[in-house]
């Protein structure tokens, strides 16, 4: 029986107490430094004190240093990852080989900018000691099957929701083309989320002002069932720089997907924790930041993954403008507006947001008109009462207690057992008494153990021995108290699982040469690979003072493909293309063996 992990991002404390209430059996979320969202950067106390909250469920928390660290960085990575495990951390997620090579005796977990892509690098990486390994998002369900296959022990996380990186993740060097951020720093400014316009050879323009480069978000909310019989057993939900409304809706949708399966599955998986979650609201993914769902390449390489319209939320579709009037317009749809929800507008024109400000019937008036024609599709991408929903949902995420409850005339004494089967036991010295004709003595302990409010248990079921036995309520409460008090410290005092390996050096690296695309950034990579077999290990892209003439992003994402113009079929394009934007310039290179579509910079030098 395979355990299942529902993964929830948090970029603060906040984050990760709200992911474990709606449900997450696992958190993940940076330290002080080198995670890859610096941004979402959390103090070693903050996250001693989300882990001691995950623990309590049997959840685990994961902390991300997951950036490439250069030489003079090596003892402050090391320092700041110590740092977190004695924070409390279950795992480590690592890029950097650096971070391997040390002595760190805790779970490591090899990031999806680790690059893993393939059946053989899914073995080295088992072969060197991680526990676990974070699959890049453009791979199919073939791959990871493939990959399952050939990595037979190490676990597999598969991110299922949130953005998307159109380059390979950790490959991708658009960002440091154009300024002096990196993705494989912590700070991407997300140059694919930009307007490009997309020119030929002959410095023609073909597409203009568009965003070629912004995929939709992946939703493979309806996959679920198929990658856990592929072998994947942790679902990771992106978004560690995201609200927490986000949190709580879309963590508690996949909570509900996931409960769905395990409960028609339960002789293969079961849940990595316990607990469960009560909430006041039905969760809607569409109702959160989305660029519109999609499954990216979950099926294969296929068209109709981008939103050339607008990098932005859209959110879920609505209606159709059929007329305009004064200071509003009229819509056809099923879904009702309200004021105070935020809109966007799409047409040939492009996207216009605006909120709504009053609605009567059928006719919007929104606070903006710009961009709202007759023929535009309206989607919503705030619903302020759902939002007002989510926000006022008292939420609690409890753990089923069986108690046994035995009164004699020299006190009381109460045995309370989990659902994990985790047992406490405390007993209350007192002179008692028989209970008297009126006292319902084992209805009066069945309502005092029930108060568990302010703990993370709920009394699921009371036995009563001795309810001849008269024991006041003030008695039974402070049993009650202790009780809990014992068993929630029996919880967390267990040793917490983890999958600790030690890299042996017997794995042998798949290929005699560590390309500059592998960003080896310090010594104690170097000598890693070296270790490992690698015969020539070439200079890192990242370090370089510039990028002109280097391949920046490599994509299973194709231009060609999304506009009808695949080299494979007939295409009416012929020659170079190039993606311009600004000052920066990019060659698009197309390996149609691979199906792969590369950047070349054409652009300036960039100095780091």
């Amino acid at each position: 029986m395979r355990k299942i992990e529902l993964l929830a991002p948090a970029k603060d404390l906040e984050a990760a107490i709200a992911a474990i209430d709606h449900g997450a059996d696992a958190v993940y979320m940076g330290g002080a430094r080198f995670g890859a969202r610096r941004a979402a950067a959390n103090s070693a106390e903050d996250v001693a004190r989300a882990a001691e909250y995950a623990h309590r469920y049997g959840a685990r928390l994961y902390a991300a240093l997951n950036t490439v660290i250069f030489d003079d960085e090596l003892a402050a990575a090391e320092a700041a990852a110590r740092e977190l495990v004695a924070a409390g951390v279950d795992a480590l997620i690592v890029q950097d080989m650096a971070l391997r090579a040390m002595d760190l005796h805790v779970e490591l977990h090899a990031s999806t900018q680790a690059g893993c892509m393939t059946a053989e690098d899914a073995v080295f990486l088992e072969g060197c000691g991680f526990a676990r390994i974070i699959l890049e998002r453009a791979l199919s369900i073939d791959d990871i099957r493939g990959i399952r296959r050939a990595a037979r022990n190490v676990e597999l996380e598969c991110f299922v929701h949130g953005a998307i990186c159109v380059g390979y993740s950790g490959r991708c060097f658009l960002s440091r083309s154009m300024s002096a951020r990196s993705g494989n720093r912590g700070e991407c400014s997300q140059p694919c989320r930009l307007p490009y316009d997309l020119v030929d050879g002959a410095g023609r323009t073909v597409i203009a002002g568009r965003h070629l480069l912004s995929v939709r978000d992946m939703d493979l909310s309806q996959r679920l069932e198929e990658l856990m019989d592929a072998g994947v057993t942790s679902f990771k939900i992106e978004g560690r720089l995201k609200d927490l409304r986000y949190i709580k809706n879309v963590v508690s949708y996949y909570r509900d997907r996931l409960d769905g399966i395990l409960s028609r599955r339960g002789a293969d998986f079961r849940r990595s924790s316990f607990g469960r979650t009560e909430r006041e609201f039905a969760p809607d993914p569409s109702k959160s930041f989305t660029r519109g769902a999609t499954e990216y390449m979950f099926d294969g390489k296929c068209r109709g993954v981008a939103s050339f319209d607008t990098p932005k939320a859209v959110g879920e579709y609505v209606g159709r403008v059929t007329g305009l009037v004064r200071g509003g317009f009229r819509m056809e749809g099923a879904a009702v507006l309200s004021a105070g929800d935020g809109i966007c507008a799409v047409s040939a024109a492009g996207a216009a947001g605006t909120n709504v400000n009053r609605v009567d019937g059928a006719t919007v008036e929104p606070n903006r008109m710009a961009g709202i024609v007759v023929g535009a599709e309206i989607y919503r991408n705030y619903d302020h009462r759902f939002a007002q929903a989510v926000d006022r949902s008292r939420t609690h995420r409890t753990i089923g207690v069986r108690a046994r409850v035995a009164i004699s005339v020299s006190g009381v004494e109460l045995h309370l057992t989990d659902e994990e089967g985790v047992e406490a036991r405390v007993r209350r010295p007192a002179v008692l008494s028989a209970a008297t004709g009126t006292v319902d003595m084992a209805e009066t302990v069945r309502r005092v153990m029930r108060k568990c409010g302010g703990t993370v248990f709920r009394m699921d079921e009371v036995l009563v021995d001795g309810a001849c036995i008269f024991a006041p309520a003030s008695l039974l409460a402070e049993v009650r108290r202790g009780g809990l008090d014992a068993l929630l410290q029996a919880r967390m005092s267990r040793p917490r699982p983890h999958t600790v390996i030690e890299d042996d050096g017997m794995a042998r690296y798949p290929r005699g040469r560590v390309s500059r695309w592998e960003n080896v950034t310090n010594r104690m990579a170097a000598e890693f690979y070296r270790r490992h077999g690698a015969v020539e290990i070439e200079p890192a892209l990242e370090c370089a003072a510039a990028t002109a003439g280097e391949r920046v992003m490599a994509s299973s994402y194709c231009i060609r493909r999304e506009i009808g113009e695949c080299l494979r079929g007939h295409p009416t394009l012929r020659g170079d293309l190039y993606l311009c934007h600004g000052t920066s310039r990019y060659r698009l290179q197309f390996d149609c063996d691979r199906c792969v579509m590369s950047l070349v910079d054409c652009g300036a030098a960039h100095k780091r």
